[in-house]
């Protein structure tokens, strides 16, 4: 019965080609594990972030890979093996043989693993099964942040598959604050940020500059430092990364986690493009 449930999910997905199924059973097993997670205390210790987030709770529209998690106050001791092992015992009902590998260590505030898994998809009817050799092995990051930056707000939204769960999120605000960090600090370039970054400036989101200015000070080239982060401070910024950026390294970046219908989109992506998107920051 269960490995139905998990059947008809997918076929919901109505997948075109061996990547969207991928990537469909991928989201549906983050449900699952979301859910999992949810008869846990781990959503009266930490919000849900990130772009799994933004897509499985606000429809944003490309595939996500990781399961991202910040507690809403520091605990240096947080232990993320407990709740792995709950997640992998709630998906042995579904058919999933799932491996772990924990690769937290105590002086890192990350605690992070990947979940593992080839056995689901040999149970269900897959579409799209490589014609030969064995399918890819399924595979989702999961971090938990137990040092996280200040002024966060959360909300609780609700799961009903596969069963009815409550999970608290970043609000809409923070996790604009926490996107707009990884497009100011990260080393490498992710065209799936400023994939995101449209979906926030389209929705006119305002950003949480309180957490964007704390999660500069503890992270990245302003380390340590009291910025005065406003509009006017992030539009400069922003509109510096703009002009360094490869838009066609960009593109080729996001086309992956994108279904065919979306990628006509990515025609428009330049250095004009988004500094227009700018403007529309709150």
């Amino acid at each position: 019965m269960s490995v139905r449930m998990i059947q008809d999910r997918l076929n919901s997905h109505a997948c075109r080609s061996t990547l969207e199924e991928e990537q469909a059973l991928r989201e549906i097993t983050q449900e699952i594990v979301l859910a999992a997670l949810g008869r846990t205390d781990l959503f009266r210790r930490a919000g849900f972030q990130g772009g799994t987030c933004l897509r499985i709770f606000h429809g944003l529209n490309r595939f996500s890979e990781d399961l991202h998690f910040a507690l809403q106050t520091p605990d240096p001791g947080f232990a993320l093996r407990p709740y792995l092992d709950t997640v992998a015992k709630e998906l042995s009902a579904y058919g999933y043989g799932l491996e772990i590998d924990d690769r937290s260590k105590a002086e890192r505030a990350v605690r992070m693993a990947f979940l593992k898994d080839d056995s689901v998809g040999k149970l269900l009817q897959l579409s799209y099964r490589p014609a030969t050799g064995p399918s890819r092995k399924l595979r989702i990051k999961l971090e938990v942040d137990a040092n996280p930056p200040a002024g966060a707000s959360f909300d609780t939204k609700y799961l009903d598959f596969p069963f009815p769960s409550a999970i608290c999120v970043f609000d809409l605000p923070s996790l604009f604050a926490g996107k707009l960090h990884a497009l100011l600090c990260r080393e490498c370039l992710k065209g799936r940020d400023w994939y995101d970054f449209i979906w926030y400036t389209a929705h006119r989101v305002l950003p949480n500059y309180e957490l964007l200015a704390s999660a500069l000070a503890q992270q990245g080239p302003w380390q340590g430092q009291r910025l005065p982060v406003d509009r006017d401070w992030c539009l400069d910024q922003m509109r510096a990364r703009i002009h360094a950026t490869n838009w066609e390294q960009a593109r080729e970046d996001v086309r992956r986690f994108l279904k065919p219908s979306e990628l006509p989109s990515l025609d428009v992506w330049s250095r004009e493009f988004f500094l227009a998107q700018c403007e529309k920051l709150g």
